[in-house]
């Protein structure tokens, strides 16, 4: 009997540390530390892993930066120089974009290229 209750106990202690762990990992789920909100219908500039960039009025969000975008414009690339950006662009209309591939997110309004002052300028 003493071997039945220290077997009972053992469970129910690894049942309710169980819960409690399941609790918190549902929390941190829940968590983002990003505070997307401010920005829901406004524009806004996103860059993704491997170069691309667009924008779009930012209709959602989710935890992972999943990005919901509407009136979505790319921003075509140099075909021969693939870091510069051309004045081209492709309209896509409503996006969802896949908050793994999202490098950077900042508002369009005040936004403005600026050179580089790491590179050093030759003499010509």
């Amino acid at each position: 009997a003493n071997a039945r209750l220290r077997v009972c106990a053992l469970n129910c202690a690894l049942i309710l540390e169980t819960d409690i762990s399941l609790q918190d990992k549902e929390k941190k789920k829940k968590e983002s530390i990003f505070d997307l909100s401010k920005y829901i219908d406004k524009p806004i500039r996103v860059k993704f892993q491997g170069g691309r960039e667009a924008s779009g009025v930012l209709k959602g969000f989710d935890p992972l930066l999943n990005l919901v975008l509407d009136g979505t414009i790319e921003y075509m690339r140099d075909p021969d120089d693939q870091l510069k950006l051309t004045e081209d662009t492709r309209q896509l209309g409503l996006v969802v974009c896949r908050g793994t591939s999202v490098v950077l997110i900042c508002p369009q309004d005040g936004m403005e290229a600026i050179p580089n002052p790491f590179i050093q300028q030759q003499d010509g």
